[in-house]
């Protein structure tokens, strides 16, 4: 018999619903389909296949209550910002459709003609803290591109994968989009069948592992492998602004998130007045349940990740931080918010990605140690400055693919791109949409 994947509310344990478990000869025989579905597809201009995702975003928008809740349930973020990602997968995908189209437009200059042709099929793995998300921004390009596309998103929000799938499969022609559920073997088994490309978003050691096994037929890769965002608060930065950003992306998604601050290094003149502010705004800050009132975060994803941010904050205590908030007596599922100080090198806090409610601090004497401290990771996704005359060159000095200036990395106006190991290849804006094509030139 068939094995199931159960998924589980966050918020108490409680089992949503289930789906099948794909064979490994399942995901060899999806790979065929979706190559011969592609082929038709190619057929298709850009300008058709925006048309689909037009139909699509009608159809998220009739059912996006029941989207929304079965997002909050399956994953455990509150109603808000659950409604805002269905949205966003939404009429959201129709103006990514319309980049991309816009994007792999042919090119005609001097007798030499530039053309942005597919790939093929590309394998879609994405994540389950933005579930729906992080799919549609590799989903969609890789679809408008004229590619067919197999999606494996995360054993732990099959749920509301399935209904996206279920959406785009009622629209687009059959077998361009196929979905495949299970864990670390279907994924291996995806990365190692007859796609072209493969589009992730997760863990470095995934991200490694998958490099390894696409190597041998030299798969297109554009991964993005998460992060361990610093930010470096100046002397002359205001300081309330800084504390309330600090907090509010290190508590966003209950730290879930791959932008979130994860390490603070403040100017000794003022790390004190920043301490103070941060913890009287984190501890006005409330989680629990999704339909729950006014709170502003959920639940952890599972007992292995809740376990992993109570030894990064036990590990700090050990080797001697001092805890402002919270820290300890964590309710199940849960993880109160929590403010650690004088954070050093040593500490797992620093050295790895927590993906908690947690803000860690530590004070620097020198622009150059925050710097340095800043850049001592392997990771190089984000990066925040707050300060007024020395921030746009600490800016520069910063190793990340986005780095904010008085506000968060990420633009909508700018690629999402990780640079060390916290990206390979990357998505958003036109040279973004056009790694999903093969460049092809006439003369």
């Amino acid at each position: 018999m068939r094995e199931k994947i159960i998924s589980y509310d966050p918020s108490n344990g409680e089992a949503v619903g289930e789906v099948k478990k794909n064979t490994l000869s399942d995901i060899s025989q999806k790979v065929a389909n979706a190559k011969m579905a592609q082929k038709e597809w190619a057929m298709y201009s850009p300008e058709e296949r925006v048309k689909f995702f037009s139909s699509i975003a009608a159809e998220i928008s009739a059912k996006s209550e029941e989207l929304t809740e079965l997002l909050c349930q399956e994953m455990g973020k509150d109603y808000h910002r659950a409604s805002g990602e269905v949205q966003g997968a939404g009429y959201g995908a129709v103006r990514l459709a319309e980049q991309v189209r816009n994007a792999i437009k042919p090119k005609k200059e001097m007798g030499t003609t530039i053309k942005y042709v597919p790939l093929g099929v590309v394998a879609v793995i994405s994540p389950w803290n933005y579930p729906l998300m992080m799919a549609v921004n590799l989903i969609t390009p890789a679809l408008i591109a004229g590619n067919a596309v197999v999606f494996k998103p995360s054993e732990e929000t099959p749920l509301i994968a399935q209904a996206y799938f279920d959406i785009l499969s009622k629209y687009l022609p059959k077998n361009v989009i196929q979905i495949v559920h299970g864990d670390g073997e279907q994924g291996r088994a995806l990365v190692e069948s007859d796609v072209n490309m493969i589009a992730f978003t997760g863990s470095q050691v995934v991200g490694k592992d998958i490099m390894k096994r696409a190597a041998s037929n030299i798969k297109r890769l554009v991964m993005e492998l998460g992060g361990n965002d610093p930010m470096i608060v100046l002397e002359d930065a205001d300081i309330e602004q800084a504390a309330r950003f600090a907090v509010a992306s290190s508590f966003e998604n209950a730290g879930q998130m791959c932008t979130s601050t994860e390490r603070i290094y403040v100017d000794e003149k003022v790390v004190q007045e920043f301490q103070n502010e941060v913890v009287a705004i984190a501890s006005n800050y409330k989680y629990g349940p999704w339909n729950a009132s006014n709170i502003n975060y959920g639940p952890i994803i599972n007992e292995k990740q809740r376990d992993k941010i109570i030894a990064h904050i036990k590990d700090a205590k050990v080797k001697g931080a001092k805890v402002l908030l919270g820290g300890e007596n964590h309710p199940e599922r849960y993880i109160v918010p929590t403010v650690i100080a004088e954070v050093n090198d040593t500490m797992l806090l620093e050295q790895e990605e927590t993906f908690g409610p947690v803000v860690s601090i530590d004070s620097f004497s020198t622009v150059k140690e925050a710097i340095t401290r800043s850049n001592n990771s392997t990771y190089g996704l984000g990066a925040v400055v707050f300060g007024e005359q020395n921030a746009a060159y600490v800016a520069e000095q910063l190793e990340a693919g986005m780095v904010g200036v008085n506000k968060g990395p990420g633009s909508g106006y700018g690629p999402w791109v990780g640079a060390k190991q916290s990206g390979f290849g990357y998505h958003g804006t036109v040279s973004g949409h056009r790694q999903f094509t093969q460049t092809k030139v006439i003369n």
